[in-house]
């Protein structure tokens, strides 16, 4: 039996929106308390791309829904410090990670679903909150939490590394376990903004 509350789920965002999430939560860009001053982190052609493409199960395009991962120091965020892919380049120090759970999740009774591998990729299969019990058999959590997915003997690791969970709604803030930063600084910009040291940690080895 799967121990939800053992499954964390990470999602990256910028600093400077932290305030309007303890404020209002994780919004949707289309909920009436979306931040007017989002700001975005991550690869503007992709989330174009995510914005139209259709989720096979529902409905809905995968923009609908808010996105976690279920590892860190992702793909994602290794582009975003390095500014690849004509990505404006991030500081690690900008980059705070929400820390959920799948249990937390669960307990918002709200839609969601998840995948085996990254949202947009042509081999990933999507799955509703029906079959969350068989999480562990759908998900490779190996692959989510392995540091270097450049393995010649399998190529499809980053895929599965990028397996996601996504929520259709707003999510409030108290499903926030923890925030993780890279550094100090970062740390004391949150003490600042007026989250509990507590729920604040330093976590360098989750960025590159």
């Amino acid at each position: 039996m799967v121990d939800f509350s053992k499954k964390w789920i990470f999602r990256m965002t910028h600093i400077e929106n932290i305030p309007h999430i303890l404020g209002f939560g994780i919004t949707h860009a289309s909920s009436p308390n979306s931040n007017p001053d989002y700001k975005p982190i991550g690869d503007s052609t992709l989330i174009s791309v995510r914005s139209s493409k259709m989720v096979p199960i529902k409905r809905k395009c995968l923009g609908d829904y808010t996105p976690f991962y279920f590892g860190h120091r992702t793909p994602m965020l290794y582009v975003l410090q390095k500014g690849y892919n004509l990505v404006n380049k991030v500081i690690p120090d900008d980059v705070v990670y929400l820390v959920s759970t799948v249990e937390k999740i669960l307990a918002l009774k709200i839609d969601f679903i998840f995948t085996n591998g990254h949202a947009v990729n042509g081999l990933t299969d999507f799955y509703p909150s029906s079959e969350i019990g068989n999480l562990n058999n759908i998900v490779d959590f190996h692959a989510a939490y392995v540091r270097d997915w450049n393995d010649t003997s399998d190529t499809d690791l980053k895929r599965r590394k990028e397996a996601e969970l996504l929520v259709d709604g707003d999510i409030p803030v108290s499903v926030i376990v923890n925030y993780i930063v890279y550094n100090e600084a970062a740390k004391l910009n949150l003490l600042a903004k007026g989250i509990q040291e507590e729920r604040v940690l330093i976590k360098g080895n989750y960025y590159f």
